[in-house]
């Protein structure tokens, strides 16, 4: 399998969620499929908003939590670096 991922997704009610994944487009289809997480079910479709590598489980572990420590307005800006069209 492939590296870590931390991803943020951008839910249909502008909620944010953050989560980590080796395949994040499979990760994203179950979101939208209603298994991905509790929180998504409800607030689906969901879009992949950013996403950064990670390595390995543990420093993908330590990243997300540092991302959901952040603010929204904080989140956005992250999401915001990411070149559009990526």
């Amino acid at each position: 399998m492939g590296e870590w991922h931390v991803y943020i997704l951008r839910c249909a009610d502008h909620t944010l969620y953050t989560g980590i994944a080796r395949d994040i487009e499979a990760r994203l289809a179950q979101h939208n499929a209603g298994t991905g997480a509790r929180y998504t079910r409800a607030r689906r479709p969901v879009e992949l908003a950013y996403s950064e590598p990670a390595g390995n489980r543990s420093v993908a572990l330590r990243r997300e939590c540092a991302i959901k420590r952040l603010s929204a307005t904080e989140k956005r800006a992250l999401i915001d670096t990411v070149p559009r069209g990526t």
